[in-house]
């Protein structure tokens, strides 16, 4: 039987989670520290890991030890920012109004952290044969790092998971494809000179515009030229600058400039090889630009590259969701994931959680209690498989 209501332990988890503020530009240690301390009063020990200034941690912790390796579920902890927006309602209440929890990443991705959470003893009762892991990360919504950290700990630790479940905001409808996020930032540096004396210098804003050009030139090539993946909205790669800065004055031709670009790129295509091709052209620039002052040329630097993610309706993590759910049919997302990293470390992944992704990092954020009851459902569900496939 479906689960028609949120269980108070369930509901009271992911009003307590969305009370942390996790924003990706603060700790999410407290947050940590409450779900480490939640699993310990049910004898499970937790594995963090660390980024470099241990301001952050990723929790990984197994429910189950000793059993073979079985399937994560897996969600990240940090949320984006609400400056500026126009909440009715404090961002870290968790207001519960009218069939909704309200609150900062109650639907990306709280609901579904505190769902698994609240199901841990379940997990620990249940004649599983298989383990279940519980694996929170941070800094995901700035560039998926910390599941860096948590898959290379799980390698140096020789754990090995079978699958692995990300909790995302599908509207419990299993995703089995993505988009990569691929984002650079490109420093020119050219030659300052007064306005009236252009030969004896090198604008590095006109440099810089010439690049942006190419990477125009590229995402018109992608719309006209790239052969169509069906169920995207947009079913080609994009590319597009984001940020451009540059120049002191009028009257001087600008020593510097920079700007910032990504690819969106689909999971059959080939994110380096585009940022190659700008790497290229730039290169191609520099002589000219040397021969009037050798200390001038480009500089990149790699802001965060989010692989592309792509299943299949036919793997046995992808069925057990859709079973679990309640589904006839697979989806794909427009926004990145951390499920492209997970299966490149040879961990059958899909996407599959409670809430819309129209509500994430919008002001007054919501995830309905009737999603989050479903989400309870495929927990409960999971406590019942005899084995992964």
């Amino acid at each position: 039987m479906p689960v028609t209501s949120v269980t108070p332990r369930a509901l009271e988890l992911a009003r307590t989670l969305v009370g942390f503020n996790t924003v990706s530009a603060n700790s999410n240690l407290a947050l940590i520290h409450f779900i480490r301390d939640e699993l310990a009063r049910l004898g499970v020990t937790s594995r963090l890991s660390w980024n470099a200034e241990r301001t952050k941690a990723n929790l990984f912790a197994t429910l189950g030890e000793g059993k073979p390796a079985g399937l994560i579920l897996s969600g990240h902890t940090d949320t984006v920012p609400w400056d500026g927006q126009d909440w009715s309602m404090d961002p870290l209440a968790g207001v519960v109004r009218d069939g909704r929890l309200y609150g900062r990443g109650s639907a990306d991705m709280k609901g579904f952290i505190a769902t698994a959470v609240a199901h841990a003893p379940l997990f620990l009762e249940a004649d599983l044969p298989f383990a279940i892991h519980l694996a929170f990360s941070y800094d995901e919504e700035v560039g998926c790092f910390g599941v860096r950290e948590l898959i290379a700990d799980l390698r140096e630790a020789g754990i090995a998971p079978l699958a692995c479940i990300i909790g995302e905001p599908t509207s419990m409808v299993p995703a089995i494809a993505h988009k990569g996020v691929y984002r650079y930032r490109c420093c020119v540096r050219g030659k300052e000179a007064h306005s009236s004396l252009t030969p004896q210098s090198v604008n590095a804003i006109e440099m810089a515009a010439r690049v942006v050009g190419r990477v125009r030139d590229m995402a018109e090539a992608f719309e006209r030229e790239e052969p169509r993946y069906a169920g995207f909205d947009v079913p080609f790669s994009t590319a597009s600058v984001g940020q451009f800065h540059g120049g002191i004055a009028d009257n001087v031709v600008p020593r510097d400039a920079e700007f910032r670009y990504e690819f969106r790129d689909l999971p059959t295509a080939d994110a380096r090889a585009m940022q190659e091709q700008v790497v290229a052209y730039a290169r191609s620039l520099e002589p000219a630009m040397r021969q009037v002052a050798p200390e001038t040329g480009f500089r990149f630097e790699t802001i965060c590259e989010i692989p592309s993610f792509l299943g299949s309706a036919d793997d046995a993590v992808t069925r057990l969701a859709m079973g679990l759910a309640g589904e006839q049919r697979t989806t794909q997302v427009a926004f990145g994931t951390e499920a492209g990293l997970f299966k490149n470390a040879g961990i059958r992944t899909v996407v599959c959680g409670p809430g819309s992704i129209a509500q994430a990092h919008q002001p007054d954020e919501y995830v309905t209690l009737e999603q989050l009851a479903r989400c309870q459902s495929f927990m409960e569900g999971l406590a019942k498989v005899r084995e992964l496939g």
